[in-house]
């Protein structure tokens, strides 16, 4: 079903299932309840459900790529021990490394995909799994975003800073870093930006909520932020944090992408805007050749 054809309301049920505020159940009995042209929405939010089977554009035995799974130390995390899909472009290295950082329920197929591409354009890539700690992404969104949010935040978001200095000190890193992340990965990337200070070199996160406006004088990476035009709990954040760039003098680029919501670049539900996708992504490689290169 395209995206024109998906009434709004059913989109902001979908937001709020994707969010965790509701459940499978309540997301379909909600849109049944509402009537598009005399007749239920059910079907528009089934066809929201995500499909990523028929959307990855990497796959996995592209021979211009090394793709692994890897088990590294996390001290101080949810565990003590983190996984994470390590993408290798071929050739000697070493690379630039990046980190890839998936939305609120795991490494689902996306981000994986997301990884292999960073490997095409010449970087080395790490996707950790967030739910590695409690056994993994379990192949479901739904699950997953229960397991995510039952976990200690604190505790995973230090995974995700170790999983930073994994890729940065790898053998084959030159040890230049950046990252990217989706939603809650977007977040994180602004707050790994904060956190990591001098050690990281780029960060691009995708309508990821800003972090404190005190904290944004640590940021020494050059920052490109990917906005949704229509996402206003995101956006909601945004005037705050770029004028806290400035009056800091962080170096930042801002794009906000017309006729998009929040999770465009993801090409496994309707909200994917493939046009926006690429010139983000675009966008994204060449912040990365820039600031990594």
């Amino acid at each position: 079903m395209k995206n024109n054809r998906i009434d709004s309301r059913v989109y902001n049920l979908y937001d709020q299932y994707c969010h965790g505020q509701i459940d499978r159940r309540q997301f379909f009995d909600r849109a049944a309840a509402i009537t598009v042209g005399g007749a239920s929405a059910l079907a528009m939010a089934k066809a929201m459900i995500p499909d990523y089977a028929s959307g990855q554009e990497v796959k996995f035995t592209d021979e211009r790529i090394r793709p692994t799974y890897v088990d590294y130390d996390s001290p101080g995390g949810n565990s003590g021990r983190m996984r994470g899909y390590l993408v290798t472009p071929q050739g000697e290295g070493p690379f630039p490394a990046v980190l890839v950082i998936h939305e609120n329920r795991g490494l689902n197929p996306y981000v994986e995909d997301v990884a292999r591409r960073a490997a095409v354009a010449g970087f080395l890539a790490l996707a950790p799994d967030g739910l590695s700690p409690v056994g993994g992404y379990p192949g479901n969104d739904d699950d997953g975003r229960a397991m995510q949010r039952a976990l200690d935040q604190d505790k995973l978001r230090q995974d995700m800073v170790n999983s930073a200095y994994y890729i940065k000190n790898h053998e084959l890193s030159t040890g230049k870093l950046g990252c990217t992340g989706f939603c809650w990965g977007g977040a994180t990337s602004n707050f790994l930006a904060v956190t990591l200070g001098s050690d990281i070199q780029a960060s691009v996160p995708f309508y990821g909520r800003a972090p404190a406006t005190e904290d944004v004088g640590r940021i020494h990476a050059a920052m490109l932020l990917q906005y949704a035009e229509d996402d206003g709990g995101v956006n909601s954040t945004r005037e705050d944090y770029i004028e806290a760039l400035e009056d800091n003098g962080v170096r930042y680029e801002s794009y906000t992408y017309p006729n998009t919501m929040h999770g465009f670049h993801n090409y496994s539900t309707p909200r994917y805007n493939p046009v926006a996708a690429k010139l983000a992504w675009e966008r994204t490689v060449a912040h990365w050749e820039q600031f990594l290169k």
